[in-house]
């Protein structure tokens, strides 16, 4: 393999490599987002004064 060839072999790898990893973080940001959401809507569901007391009176 001559030396222009490995050169365009190397920037193909290094070019598909920074996709991968930029592809990773996109999905890793989108994944931080619904957490944070998802605890928002839980924090806003809590309703303190449902279930602090037991009936146990039949």
């Amino acid at each position: 393999m001559d030396i222009a060839a490995l050169s365009m072999v190397l920037n193909q790898a290094k070019v598909q490599q920074q996709v991968n990893i930029s592809l990773t973080k996109t999905a890793m940001n989108q994944a931080q987002d619904n957490s944070n959401q998802f605890v928002k809507m839980l924090e806003q569901s809590v309703q303190p004064h449902l279930g602090s007391n037991i009936n146990i009176k039949g």
